[in-house]
């Protein structure tokens, strides 16, 4: 992914995969919001070098150096046969007769592709010890335990640059792998350290709707259920964020997200007895819920219009449903004057 920014100034910086679009001219693949995603990397990295876990992974390193031992033994003895052949050859050419022209020619091909093959072992041994290498002296242990103390110190000092930032995790971390579309409203990311482990992780990330949002189906589900039980929005609003629940952009439900939530739902309203609401009466009048609908509004703005006279309406004590008087040529100017608002806000925002 290539790093970009978003945004009415560019303030956001984002990760895109374009490798799509620029070999083949295919629509962006996605693309995942950098502060989120390098939050959580940052995250993990530090609680990776966390003192304790630098210790197991020390142990769990101690292991790795007794095979890695034990390689080293095997790759050593398959050097010395290739050492012992090639001086057998050499042996074997010395000895013949200098006027035995055929067998010389004979066994010095032969040593020659001994030799040739003695040198590719070295290299081969050269190129593993060097690639393989995992040996830790007193010294590198009690260092990198130290580290993992100090780290975070230094890791949010003011005085360490971002640049400088980079270049430490660059020595912990191989490759970071991204994925926003495995699971609705996450992030799945795959983290290759340096050396050579791998490990996957999950984070939410922030949606534009419910339909992105990883919770739509856990909140949906709760609130058919406390509906059901005749809970008012903000009785639900209540429950749902006491069990730790919250809404697709990060916020804490209000009666006023359970109400947009439930008209998406098709759940109507309900009174304090539990018995739902009709959108419309009998008599042509039109519930807060009912009126609240018919112009596209918050059932909060129907109540302020109804205080400020905008509309008019009745109960017939205090506690009981409002009966809304509209008719539809003021459920039409209504609508038409909310969506003039609404249109005017957006082009000054």
């Amino acid at each position: 992914m290539r790093l970009g920014y978003s945004g009415p100034h560019g303030e956001y910086p984002v990760y895109r995969c374009e490798y799509g679009m620029s070999e083949y001219g295919q629509p962006r693949c996605q693309e995942v919001r950098g502060l989120g995603l390098d939050a959580e990397v940052e995250r993990l990295f530090l609680a990776a070098l966390q003192p304790d876990r630098i210790a197991l992974s020390l142990a769990a390193l101690g292991e790795l150096e007794k095979e890695h031992e034990t390689l080293k033994r095997q790759r050593a003895l398959h050097l010395q046969r290739q050492e012992y052949e090639a001086e057998r050859a050499r042996r074997q050419y010395d000895a013949v007769e200098p006027e035995n022209r055929l067998v010389a020619r004979t066994l010095e091909n032969a040593w020659e592709e001994k030799l040739l093959a003695l040198e590719k072992a070295k290299q081969e041994y050269a190129a593993w010890a060097k690639q393989q290498r995992l040996e830790l002296t007193p010294e590198d242990r009690a260092g990198i335990l130290a580290l993992g103390t100090e780290l975070p110190r230094i890791w949010n000092a003011a005085s360490t640059t971002a640049a400088e930032r980079k270049q430490i995790l660059r020595y912990i971390i191989k490759e970071v792998i991204v994925d926003q579309k495995r699971a609705p409203g996450k992030v799945w990311l795959k983290i290759v350290w340096q050396t050579g482990a791998v490990s996957e992780y999950c984070y939410d990330r922030q949606v534009r709707s419910y339909d992105e949002y990883g919770l739509s189906k856990r909140i949906y589900q709760r609130i058919r259920e406390l509906h059901s039980q005749g809970k008012l929005d903000g009785e639900i609003a209540a429950e749902l964020t006491a069990e730790g629940l919250y809404g697709a952009k990060g916020c804490v439900f209000t009666h006023g997200t359970i109400w947009l939530l439930r008209q998406k739902m098709g759940l109507p309203a309900v009174i304090s007895t539990g018995t739902p609401l009709p959108a419309q009466w009998e008599d042509g009048a039109y519930s807060i819920q009912g009126a609240a609908e018919a112009i596209g509004v918050y059932p909060g703005t129907i109540h302020k219009w109804l205080k400020t006279g905008r509309i008019h309406g009745k109960q017939i004590r205090n506690a009981t449903p409002w009966k809304v008087f509209l008719s539809s040529m003021e459920i039409t100017q209504l609508r038409d004057y909310v969506q003039r608002v609404r249109r005017l806000k957006k082009e000054v925002s």
